[in-house]
């Protein structure tokens, strides 16, 4: 799995996450989430257009993410899953609680209210 940060002028952060994500490489997104977590109003993205596979602790850590960003102020919106990833996110009942956009471009072009935070 590869985790990428990229830091914009509005202080949004967009985390791309490419391969899979599971027990072995949830690790790596978790610290990266702690990272960017650690601003004083979180706004993060995370591009998921790259991501194969994803078990429960992948799952996890979006949740954990969620939930801190919020606890702030801030949030943290999930970008382009594929079909399979998408499904997922839906059955195991992460939508809505989640905001789930089918692209980075509109995750990060949506008002903050309108996620449901």
């Amino acid at each position: 799995m590869h985790v990428s940060v990229i830091g914009n002028p509005d202080d949004t952060v967009v985390v791309t996450v490419r391969g899979n994500l599971d027990l072995d490489t949830a690790p790596v997104l978790r610290t990266t989430l702690h990272q960017v977590l650690d601003r004083p109003l979180p706004r993060i993205v995370i591009d998921l257009s790259g991501v194969e596979f994803c078990d429960s602790t992948g799952l996890s850590a979006f949740v954990i993410g969620h939930r801190r960003a919020a606890a702030v102020g801030g949030w943290l919106r999930l970008a382009a899953p594929g079909g399979w990833l998408d499904g997922l996110l839906r059955t195991v009942g992460l939508v809505p609680a989640l905001a789930v956009y089918p692209s980075v471009a509109e995750a990060l072009a949506d008002e903050p209210d309108a996620s449901g935070l």
